[in-house]
């Protein structure tokens, strides 16, 4: 006999305005990730502006508008912050509206566990079904740890949301809610597929030989990964797995092509594995209700342990920037920030630990400054700028002009192989930049 949850969602059901009153100054509010924004919940909270000081709030991966960022310019009210910042959260950070957090993303459940607070999580569901079950969606990566800690905890029941399957932790029960609100939303914005530039789709072209058949994929967010997708869309390559914090169309072409199997997978067999997932509607019609995905929380998707288990992980992730000596830059610009640390070095290390697995980390040779001055993305070396990855655990580059391993190689190898990437018209100055820093042999002058 199923239980009979009515009445006890009756009794927890608010309107926005009513679910945010329990907001006080000081609070610590959190609107967990991308789709799990609470829209009806963030506006009536802004509207509370003038009789609330110092409610800060976290938030990761949210498009615009976040109202009670863009309400009150001043930060004596409300203070916006973003653990990964989308396009939109980028643009707030240009605007001094948006402080960054850097996190590690594996360790995203630990920190909320041992040294974060959270007064109040306001979280976006799929309806509660029979069972008395929110289904966290897209958000699964990250929801459930906030959840857990926060004293109080609103959920906003949005119609448009995917029902997602899950490994564990993609679902809340309305015994372990506070409130519930519901409402009209919009229909999600039809993000568009980024289309692959024509460089993209050269070092697309330059790692497709390294993806062997059966191997699991990790991709980044982009136009990127979305190359990597379209040119092994088009390959002999067969019966690959998902293994991804994040889930892009890139996926969804590659099932299409009936090239995404997750038959060959040594885990989670048969599964395509991700934490959360931004893209376009058809992405999210093809995540709802479908037994070939499961949605695990980051701990889980971003382990490093369990990253090795897979054979034949490939991760395939994209930078800023490298230096001679094989830092990368893949978050910020100088101090601007651009995204977030994420999940590059969880996957660099457990797709490293991985048998036959490949971590790749891609760019393009130069950049085209807004007066139309190309500059180089590899550089001498990192003056100030925010390093992500490490050069001990950076395993292969790729530009449009090679794939190089530097795992393990001393400074000098390392210059000559990065150096060998570059676009030629950068070659002969960072020669002479490596020789002044005494990590050029004179051997290799060409």
């Amino acid at each position: 006999m199923i239980k009979d949850f009515k009445t006890e969602y009756n009794n927890k059901l608010r309107t926005p305005e009513e679910a945010v009153a329990v907001v006080k100054s000081g609070d610590w509010v959190d609107y967990t990730s991308s789709l799990g924004k609470p829209v009806l919940l963030d506006r009536a909270l802004a509207k509370r502006r003038d009789e609330l000081h110092d409610v800060k709030i976290r938030g990761n991966l949210i498009t615009g508008p976040i109202e009670v960022a863009e309400c009150d310019e001043s930060q004596e009210h409300f203070i916006y912050h973003s653990w990964h910042c989308s396009s939109y959260e980028r643009k707030l950070c240009d605007r001094g509206l948006c402080y960054y957090i850097p996190m590690v993303f594996h360790n995203n459940a630990a920190y909320y566990e041992y040294f974060l607070n959270v007064n109040v999580v306001m979280v976006s569901v799929s309806p509660m079904d029979k069972h008395g079950f929110f289904n966290f969606s897209v958000n699964t990566g990250v929801a459930a740890p906030i959840t857990r800690i926060a004293d109080i905890v609103i959920v906003e029941v949005n119609e448009n949301m995917p029902k997602v399957h899950g490994g564990y932790d993609e679902c809340i029960h309305i015994s372990d809610v506070d409130f519930i609100v519901e409402g009209e939303h919009e229909p999600f914005v039809d993000n568009p597929v980024t289309p692959p530039k024509e460089t993209d789709k050269k070092i697309a072209e330059l790692i497709l030989p390294y993806i062997v058949d059966g191997a699991t994929l990790q991709l980044g967010i982009g136009s990127m990964p979305n190359a990597v997708g379209e040119i092994i869309a088009k390959s002999d390559v067969k019966d690959l797995g998902m293994h991804t914090e994040l889930c892009s169309d890139a996926y969804l072409s590659l099932y299409l092509a009936g090239k995404l199997t997750n038959k060959r997978k040594t885990i989670n067999r048969g599964k395509g594995v991700f934490g959360c997932a931004i893209g376009s509607n058809a992405l999210y019609e093809w995540l709802d209700d479908n037994h070939g995905v499961a949605a695990f929380p980051l701990e889980y998707v971003n382990s490093p342990g369990i990253i090795a288990q897979i054979d034949n992980m490939v991760s395939i992730n994209s930078c800023v920037a490298v230096d001679l000596y094989g830092q990368v830059a893949s978050e910020s610009s100088g101090s601007r920030q651009i995204s977030g640390t994420g999940g590059q070095l969880d996957f660099l290390t457990g797709a490293f630990a991985s048998s036959g697995g490949k971590a790749f980390i891609c760019m393009s040779s130069v950049y085209i400054d807004r007066y139309g001055n190309p500059h180089s993305r590899i550089k001498p070396q990192f003056n100030g700028d925010i390093i992500t990855s490490p050069r001990s655990q950076v395993y292969f580059l790729a530009t449009e002009y090679g794939v190089i391993n530097i795992e393990g190689r001393s400074t000098w190898e390392r210059a000559e192989l990065i150096i060998s990437i570059a676009h030629p018209d950068f070659r002969d100055e960072l020669i002479k930049e490596a020789e002044e820093r005494k990590i050029w042999r004179r051997s290799n002058k060409r």
